[in-house]
């Protein structure tokens, strides 16, 4: 399989080209690219690659540029820091969204998409409109998605049905994942941040500020400055731990409750 990564950070680059490597020894890296000009430019002269690993925030802007410039007939693994692009990436190509630093198993887990997916295209037409239907397919599903209106939790013996909204936030004690209201009542849930974030919650409500908490937009009350070029979160109900925006987070955590 050829793929190019779209990517300004060498590093990141390494990383991934090795985390390729490690996962699939069928595919091919035929370009690495680090703007969105030479991007562009690469796509007009080459036929469309079978995948693209595309970093968001490029050197030069956003890589949604690059749909703005040229047609890209190739679906897109978006490799990326923030969170709240998720759903302009699925209005582009997007197959999947993996979070830096990206995990192994997560990767795995969208090359196996992309083999299911062509799979399920390859017997009736030709390559170039299997991929089409294939992007199509795509953005039909994400116009389907719906976010989870509430959960299923225990409480006691009995189980209860609490609203999404009514959820302040989300948080990991070792490998529990609870959430509390905002009536100040917490339970557990069964799933982890990873799928809360990526599969079940609106980004527009909620966002992950470090790695064990994530928070509804309305349970924020005041933001303040914290050492570290981090910032500290009071907020409702009290939380009895530290809700500290780690320092990678901080600017897409000011975009997120700015909009």
């Amino acid at each position: 399989m050829k793929v190019i990564i779209i990517e300004d950070e060498n590093l990141a680059i390494k990383r991934l080209i090795k985390m390729i490597a490690g996962t699939d020894n069928n595919i091919e890296i035929i370009a690495t690219l680090r703007s969105i000009s030479e991007s562009v430019d690469w796509l007009k002269a080459h036929p469309a690659p079978e995948l693209i690993f595309m970093d968001i925030e490029l050197a030069d802007g956003q890589c949604f540029e690059i749909f703005n410039q040229v047609t890209v007939n190739s679906p897109v693994i978006f490799t990326t820091s923030y969170d709240q692009y998720m759903l302009r990436a699925f209005e582009v190509n997007s197959l999947d969204y993996l979070l830096k630093p990206v995990e192994p198993e997560r990767l795995a887990q969208a090359l196996n998409k992309h083999k299911t997916l062509q799979a399920h295209y390859a017997s009736r037409t030709s390559p170039n409109v299997n991929v089409a239907r294939l992007l199509n397919d795509l953005r039909e599903n994400l116009d389907k998605h719906q976010y989870r209106k509430r959960f299923l939790v225990k409480s006691g013996n009995k189980l209860v049905s609490i609203q999404t909204e009514d959820i302040a936030y989300f948080f990991r004690e070792g490998r529990i994942t609870f959430f509390k209201t905002f009536t100040n009542s917490k339970y557990i849930t069964d799933y982890t941040l990873e799928e809360l974030q990526e599969e079940m919650l609106d980004p527009a409500d909620f966002y992950r500020i470090n790695r064990s908490t994530l928070v509804s937009i309305k349970s924020v009350k005041t933001i303040e400055n914290f050492p570290g070029n981090r910032l500290h979160l009071d907020l409702v109900p009290a939380f009895d731990k530290d809700s500290i925006v780690s320092r990678e987070k901080v600017s897409a955590f000011k975009d997120w409750i700015g909009k």
